[in-house]
């Protein structure tokens, strides 16, 4: 059975399941940015699908070659003008990232292209990521004056303090064999026809394997993450303020011309 849900201008997702793989697909034409309405569609999309009876596994995956996701939408971040409307924009983030880790199947992410801000965080909260060689990726949120608090934590928790301080204190690009020896990815693949055969045949072997099994290790892997619906929103309101700050303006504005 396949659904799709459009949203013209905001980006789109697609859903489809067969035996036992349900396939969810995302896609903006700004390089697979997340809008705020795309982002909640995302999060609602994972939550219910992860609890059908028919689903076993997900495979996450956007449009595209040359991106996997640029973060969040940029436009939307330069028209934030209240502390309120600031923590809710990156509140948005935070609802897919608690939707991935608290989805009782697992989650396989194939990314086919770069990886920038808070799709870092979509990896990083995936179960199983793989990708191709040409998949950098980085955290760019300091070049805009603010920091990556929202997906610092499920970043840190997959790769360690020491390597999320590295990307978050330096936004230069990191190639994918870096993310792999980091935990980041799990399998580097050479091109996009070995990325399709290597997340086809992982999402089968999941589907047929002891559902039961699989439950209680995904439960065993994001052990400890029970509280982060609190600790995130502590986070988004740090970057909610943050983004009204005139260092930061000042930064958004050189950003935007550079």
């Amino acid at each position: 059975m396949t659904t799709t849900t459009l949203y013209s201008d905001e980006g789109s997702i697609d859903l489809h399941v067969e035996s036992g793989v349900a396939t969810i697909r995302f896609g903006h034409p700004k390089s697979n940015a997340l809008p705020q309405t795309l982002l909640e569609s995302l999060a609602s999309t994972i939550q219910h699908t992860g609890a059908r009876d028919d689903v076993r596994v997900i495979v996450l995956r956007s449009e595209g070659q040359r991106a996997f996701c640029a973060g969040a939408s940029f436009d939307e971040l330069v028209a934030i003008d209240n502390p309120g409307d600031g923590k809710e924009f990156f509140l948005g983030f935070a609802r897919v990232i608690l939707a991935m880790i608290g989805a009782p199947v697992p989650i396989v992410t194939a990314v086919q292209g770069k990886v920038a801000g808070g799709g870092v965080g979509l990896v990083a909260a995936s179960d199983y990521a793989i990708a191709v060689e040409d998949a950098s990726l980085r955290l760019a949120e300091l070049a805009v004056g603010i920091g990556p608090f929202v997906v610092g934590p499920v970043i840190e928790f997959k790769i360690g303090v020491g390597p999320f301080g590295a990307m978050a204190l330096d936004a230069d690009w990191r190639d994918a064999a870096w993310a792999e020896r980091h935990g980041l990815y799990a399998q580097v693949v050479p091109d996009d026809e070995a990325l399709d055969a290597a997340v086809h045949e992982h999402a089968v072997e999941l589907a047929l394997a002891n559902p039961d099994a699989v439950r209680a290790i995904k439960r065993v892997l994001w052990a400890g993450t029970e509280l982060w619906a609190d600790l995130l929103d502590e986070r988004a309101e740090i970057s909610g303020t943050l983004v009204l700050s005139d260092h930061t303006r000042e930064a958004i504005r050189k950003f935007k011309k550079g």
